[in-house]
C-alpha cells in the first residue's frame, strides 16, 4: 500500500473512532448524569420512580444515552450505521435540544414540588441533561458526515418518539391526574385549548429543527467530501 493509500486508512480510523469515543462519552455522561439523580434523590428520601421515570428529559436521556453508548461501541466493532440508526440519531440529537431549549424556556426557576421541600436537584447533572448533551449531540450529528446518507424528508421521524410519550403521558395523566409537565395537563390554567397550543408548538418546533439539523447536516456533507 502507498502512503497515499495508508493516510486514507490512517483518516477513516481516526474518523471512526473518534466518531465511537464522542458516541461513549456523551452516552456515559447522560446515564452517569441519570444515576446520581437517582442516587441523590434516594439518599434523600425523595426518590418517586414513577414520577421520575416520566419525565420527557430523562425518558430522553436514558434512551439516547444507551443509543448512543450502543452505536459507539457499534462502530469500534465496525458495524456500520443503518438508515434506521441514522434517522434515530437525527430523532435523539433533537429530542435533546427541545429538552435543552423547553427547560430554560418554560421550566428553569420553576418551584419545587412541595412534597421535596428546599431540596436541591444536584447542579452537574442537570445541567448535563438539560445544556451541555443538547449541544454535544448535535455536534456529534453533525460531524458525522459519512454516516448513511438519509433523504430530505426523513426529518418527520424527529415527531413519532415524543408523540408515543405524549400519548402516554395523557393516558397517565387522565387515569391518576399526575402530570409531568404543566403545559400537558388539560386541568390546568390555560385549559384544554392551552395544552394543544403547547402540543402543536412543541411538535412543530421538532419538525423544524429536524430539517433544519438534517439539511445542515446535507450542506456540512457536501462541503466536507467534495
Amino acid at each position: 500500500m502507498g502512503s497515499v493509500g495508508c493516510l486514507l486508512v490512517l483518516s477513516e480510523t481516526m474518523y471512526k473512532y473518534s466518531l465511537a469515543a464522542s458516541r461513549l462519552a456523551l452516552g456515559l455522561a447522560l446515564i452517569g448524569s441519570v444515576t446520581w439523580q437517582v442516587t441523590d434523590r434516594i439518599a434523600n428520601d425523595l426518590f418517586r420512580p414513577a414520577e421520575y421515570f416520566a419525565y420527557f428529559s430523562i425518558v430522553t436521556a436514558i434512551v439516547a444515552g444507551l443509543f448512543l453508548i450502543t452505536t459507539g461501541f457499534g462502530l469500534i466493532l465496525n458495524i456500520e450505521d443503518t438508515k434506521w440508526v441514522e434517522i434515530a440519531r437525527l430523532s435523539m440529537a433533537v429530542a435533546l435540544i427541545v429538552v435543552g431549549v423547553v427547560y430554560h424556556a418554560l421550566l428553569a426557576g420553576a418551584a419545587n414540588d412541595v412534597r421535596d421541600g428546599d431540596y436541591a436537584w444536584p447542579v452537574l447533572p442537570n445541567e448535563i441533561i438539560h445544556t451541555y448533551a443538547p449541544i454535544l449531540a448535535v455536534i456529534e450529528y453533525l460531524i458525522s458526515v459519512k454516516a448513511f446518507r438519509i433523504r430530505l424528508r426523513a426529518f418527520v421521524w424527529v415527531a413519532i418518539f415524543p408523540l408515543i410519550w405524549l400519548v402516554l403521558s395523557i393516558a397517565r395523566g387522565i387515569a391518576t391526574n399526575w402530570w409531568p409537565y404543566w403545559f400537558i395537563n388539560p386541568n390546568g390554567e390555560a385549559g384544554l385549548g392551552g395544552m394543544l397550543t403547547y402540543i402543536a408548538a412543541i411538535t412543530g418546533f421538532f419538525l423544524v429543527l429536524g430539517l433544519t439539523v438534517l439539511g445542515l447536516k446535507q450542506v456540512l456533507r457536501r462541503l466536507v467530501l467534495r
